[in-house]
């Protein structure tokens, strides 16, 4: 069974930081592709970053490009969502997501979810 648990959001002024975590398990391909998709309140579900489990280049969203970055922790089956300079529009639900398909820029491109954890930016 597959779980993606994600941890790490909170409350943070403008310009801060945050690290988000994912801890995967019961992913069996050798290279799926892990994701961080973001919803904000009467948005729809927007790609924020993606890379294959055993893949050197992440790619990103041009919202967050040179400000986020994704990396991953092969022994603690993790990935992490590190958030600089955040901003006031960051502020959403952010779910981290697992495809055994290519690289996932839409929600229906993912066959496995995490439940979220929210990020919130004051002004």
């Amino acid at each position: 069974q597959v779980q993606l648990v994600e941890s790490g959001g909170g409350l943070v002024q403008a310009g801060g930081s945050l690290r988000l975590s994912c801890a995967a398990s019961g992913l069996t391909y050798t290279n799926y592709a892990m994701a961080w998709f973001r919803q904000a309140p009467g948005k729809e579900r927007e790609f924020v970053a993606a890379r294959f489990w055993n893949g050197a280049v992440p790619y990103y969203a041009d919202s967050v490009k040179g400000r986020f970055t994704f990396s991953r922790d092969n022994a603690k089956n993790t990935v992490y969502l590190q958030m600089n300079s955040l901003k006031p529009e960051d502020t959403a639900v952010y779910y981290c997501a697992a495809s055994y398909r290519n690289i996932p820029r839409t929600p229906d491109t993912c066959d496995y979810w995490g439940r979220g954890t929210q990020v919130t930016v004051s002004s």
